[in-house]
């Protein structure tokens, strides 16, 4: 029992039961006190000087109750709340405020300090006199010590999630949104209140979202996982609106009897543009590895081709010449058709001349050439068969003459490659019109169109058109188109394609125009 707890006195003449009865609750008060050693309780009388000391304070403080009791309790202050009257002012503040309750370090006897969680009480009579105080005092030295350990915990946690360049969501079993990382926010575009509390597919394009919300049910009702525990490629759906490829792994734990989930991303943008510009350059490097070996060939054909044009031009020359002096109608017919053979050998052997000055240096020599002439004679030469082929051929050439600064064979070669392919294209249709036409397309551009009634574009030829071996057609090489690209491309031009209303297909390029006051310069 605490030292100098009054016993209940029984009054003279009063009731015997009623004065047992406050005995033993006095008696029982006082076990009561004793048995909270958790607690240091004691009180003082109103000038400090310690009056009631339970067994909790001689735990917790180390003196028993003969030591103290009658002592002033400021001996259990630190040295320096001594000094400047800490003891006096709680007394007087609890005395004013009635009750007082503050966190303060204290002193053991045996000089060891500990923080103590400390409540001041002022005691009152029936009259309203100070009686005294009671206090209450609680070491809390190891909690606050297991707090600040898990706040540091908390903080070291924190700051690695902050770091880690992965994106860390955690929601609950119901998908609601617990957590988001510094990663996340900058990863998905909000931050971490604007989610916090929401349904996770939020994060998620609405087509995945049913799935999502279905996978979560299922393993609720069977257990069975779907993305837990594994790691998948999937989409995700940024503020913005914007998706990107992401790498998910799914995790779970339990706390509190509630499943948790963390979901750590990583954004495979960047990896997945690395990967396709590794398979475009591979695409590239191969191309232009055939390309290369389709060079060297032609120059060496060019070489080989040359020698024979010659000869066979010179041949067809000296037949020519021969007839000169031809009597009937049909030997002048064989004579001119000679001379013709003979100017075609000489035109072959230009191109292939120039073909290959073109493989072996990739330049252009360009002259002014009047856009007309280009076309007619382009035309004269392609469309050779073509009414017997059934091909209606419509010219469309713009009133304003045009002057281009141009290689003159390389430009009709482009134009003679465009009208064949046309040609070829309508083959076994019913419908065969080819239209030629130009127009200026700007102040410094003038267009070329070739235009025809067959087949169309292909789907699946729509972006590989002017590619090195791109072709549709049996025996072809797919060089012809991407030929004519690198030359129109080398005259400063551009050419396209577009599908033509009712079928067909339509081939456009441009040319730079003579500039008026310099010849020599588009």
């Amino acid at each position: 029992m605490p030292e100098n707890l009054p016993s209940a006195e029984i009054p003279a003449g009063s009731d015997v039961d009623a004065a047992r009865t406050i005995a033993t609750s006095a008696d029982e008060l006082a076990l009561l006190i004793d048995s909270a050693t958790n607690y240091a309780i004691y009180m003082l009388d109103p000038q400090g000087r310690v009056t009631i000391w339970n067994r909790g304070a001689e735990r917790i403080k180390g003196w028993s109750a003969a030591e103290i009791v009658g002592r002033h309790f400021s001996m259990s202050y630190p040295a320096e709340d001594i000094a400047e009257g800490r003891p006096a002012a709680d007394l007087a503040r609890a005395h004013a405020e009635g009750r007082v309750e503050e966190e303060s370090w204290r002193v053991r006897k045996d000089g060891s300090e500990f923080l103590a969680n400390v409540t001041i009480t002022a005691l009152y009579n029936k009259n309203g006199a100070l009686r005294g105080f009671g206090k209450v005092v609680r070491d809390i030295t190891d909690q606050r010590s297991a707090e600040r350990a898990i706040v540091a915990r908390e903080r070291h946690l924190a700051s690695i999630l902050a770091t880690v360049p992965d994106a860390m969501i955690v929601s609950d079993e119901h998908g609601r949104i617990a957590s988001f990382s510094a990663a996340a926010e900058k990863l998905f575009g909000y931050t971490e209140v604007d989610v916090v509390g929401r349904d996770v597919t939020i994060l998620m394009p609405r087509e995945d979202r049913h799935a999502h919300d279905g996978y979560l049910a299922t393993y609720r009702a069977t257990g069975v996982k779907h993305v837990i525990g594994s790691t998948r490629t999937t989409v995700g759906l940024r503020r913005n609106g914007e998706t990107f490829p992401m790498e998910l792994a799914v995790g779970e734990t339990t706390s509190g009897g509630q499943r948790i989930f963390t979901g750590f991303i990583r954004d495979l943008t960047e990896r997945r543009r690395a990967e396709r510009q590794v398979d475009d350059l591979q695409s590239e490097l191969i191309h232009m590895s055939r390309l290369s070996a389709m060079g060297t060939m032609a120059s060496t054909l060019a070489h080989e081709l040359n020698q024979p044009l010659t000869v066979i031009a010179n041949y067809l020359e000296t037949t020519r010449d021969m007839l000169v002096d031809a009597a009937t109608p049909e030997l002048r017919i064989i004579r001119e058709a000679l001379g013709l053979a003979a100017a075609q050998s000489l035109r072959a052997g230009d191109i292939v001349r120039r073909l290959r000055e073109f493989v072996a240096h990739g330049e252009v020599g360009r002259s002014p050439e009047g856009l007309d002439t280009l076309v007619n004679e382009a035309a004269d030469l392609a469309l050779i068969g073509s009414r017997e082929a059934g091909v209606r051929v419509t010219m469309v050439l713009d009133a304003e003459p045009h002057q281009v600064l141009v290689d003159r064979v390389q430009i009709e070669q482009v134009l003679v490659n465009l009208i064949r392919n046309a040609m070829q294209a309508m083959q076994g249709g019913s419908t065969r019109n080819l239209t030629i036409s130009t127009a200026r397309e700007s102040p410094s551009c003038v267009q070329v169109t070739v235009a025809d009634t067959g087949r169309g574009i292909l789907p699946d030829m729509v972006d590989r058109l002017f590619q090195a071996f791109a072709t549709t057609k049996d025996e072809g090489m797919g060089l012809g188109l991407s030929i004519c690209r690198t030359i129109v491309e080398a005259h400063g031009g551009r050419i396209w394609a577009t599908s033509t209303p009712g079928g067909g297909a339509a081939f456009h390029f441009t040319l730079v125009l003579v500039d008026p006051e310099n010849p020599h310069v588009g």
